[in-house]
């Protein structure tokens, strides 16, 4: 996982082409890492992504909410949408495709 700022200034966290159970602990450590910002989450490299990452990003997203800060995922590889689909979090970890 990796974090920088885009061209508009927003913290990206990128994340691993394999998010299985080995990686959630430093999922869960960079996400901490960002606590209090408004941040985006760079999927587009994600060919894998098990429960338990899945299971981070969901707790990720409601502790953002609840700190009234934005969470949201830029962009997103096929396999990850894939993924949020059959772990049945589509409709708790929204893609808004509409903000790049």
């Amino acid at each position: 996982m990796g974090t920088y700022l885009d061209p508009k200034g927003r913290t990206v966290l990128a994340l691993e082409e394999s998010l299985d159970v080995t990686q959630a602990v430093g999922l869960a450590g960079s996400l901490l890492s960002l606590r209090g910002k408004d941040i985006i989450i760079d999927a587009s490299s994600v060919k894998h992504c098990g429960a338990q990452c899945g299971q981070v990003l969901l707790a990720a997203k409601t502790t953002w909410a609840n700190a009234g800060k934005g969470m949201r995922f830029g962009s997103v590889s096929p396999e990850f949408l894939e993924c949020l689909r059959l772990l049945g979090l589509t409709s708790h970890l929204p893609i808004d495709e509409h903000h790049p």
